[in-house]
């Protein structure tokens, strides 16, 4: 009989003598997880320079609000009429309270430019949070039961949408002498409610249609379980690209109020946009600063918010 040579031992897949391993077997790929709607939507917003910018903006702009003394050890509200009185900027001396310029009490534009943001911010932020509590509620419950109680909830949603929304939030703060910022957020949101309780409405009356809430149904989930736990959860997409955008929206509206006398009492972009008006031909810097600022966190507030949208929306993909 003829021997067997090493190499036909290697080809019959047997254990080389000499201490060769046999030849491997491949082992099949990990199937790659699955993500979220918001996990793509991370994703995506990751690699969107509008949100990157936006999102540097507004924490330059949260810093200043929370720790305005970091930026300036000027007080906005005190002036020296006999030193200061319409001082003009100068730019060379960056962050002093010089910088800006003076106006016409003596204080400095620098100083009130930065202790502004916190009255703008904190109003856009206070009735963002109002408006889409109060209109999720409103169109979660009218898209959730709908019939009579949608029918009723819808035409309230109607009569308030054809109201002015500025014209009726004038109407409001002005009954109240002392405008703060509890009582200009509760004017801004009594009329900005709308717009959220319609998309919230559609998003419910799309989403209660799905299966899972069906099986939530037939094994005896209580409403209030099938609402907060099984439809919330899946609705707050659209809800939260609205409210983002209508950031921005309810802190040029906080301006405007003030600029128009019927604003907060107190330090605001708006409040120095119209006291800078006064004196536009002699003193253009008083007005100039503060619209800039109110410009720039508008425009960070929106482009978030279409970052958001663009994310969060399948179709945009």
């Amino acid at each position: 009989m003829p021997d067997v040579t090493k190499t036909d031992v290697k080809n019959t897949g047997a254990a080389d003598p000499a201490g060769a391993t046999p030849p491997m077997t491949p082992t099949a790929a990990k199937p790659e997880k699955a993500r979220s709607l918001w996990g793509d939507a991370w994703a995506d917003l990751r690699r969107s320079w509008i949100f990157i910018i936006s999102s540097v903006l507004i924490l330059v702009l949260l810093l200043i609000t929370f720790f305005p003394g970091w930026f300036t050890s000027e007080d906005p509200i005190l002036g020296d009429l006999a030193k200061h009185y319409l001082q003009k900027p100068k730019l060379s001396d960056v962050g002093s309270a010089d910088w800006l310029g003076y106006d016409q009490q003596g204080r400095s534009v620098f100083a009130r430019v930065i202790y502004g943001a916190r009255a703008s911010i904190a109003v856009g932020f206070g009735t963002t949070v109002v408006v889409t509590v109060l209109g999720g509620l409103v169109g979660m419950i009218a898209g959730y039961f709908g019939g009579l109680v949608d029918s009723i909830l819808s035409r309230l949603t109607d009569v308030f949408f054809g109201i002015p929304f500025l014209l009726g939030t004038m109407v409001i703060l002005n009954s109240f002498a002392d405008r703060t910022t509890w009582v200009v957020i509760g004017a801004l949101g009594f009329f900005g409610w709308t717009q959220v309780a319609r998309v919230m409405r559609g998003a419910v009356i799309t989403t209660k249609q799905a299966d899972y809430v069906q099986a939530a149904k037939a094994l005896g989930a209580s409403t209030p379980r099938i609402m907060f736990r099984h439809i919330l959860p899946n609705t707050l997409a659209p809800v939260i690209v609205v409210a983002t955008i209508s950031l921005g929206i309810y802190i040029s509206a906080e301006a405007t109020l003030s600029f128009l006398g019927l604003g907060l009492n107190g330090v605001s972009w708006g409040n120095d946009i119209s006291d800078g008006g006064n004196q536009i031909r002699v003193a253009q810097w008083i007005m100039l600063y503060p619209s800039i600022m109110l410009s720039i966190t508008v425009l960070a507030f929106i482009m978030l918010g279409e970052a958001v949208r663009n994310a969060l929306d399948p179709k945009m993909r």
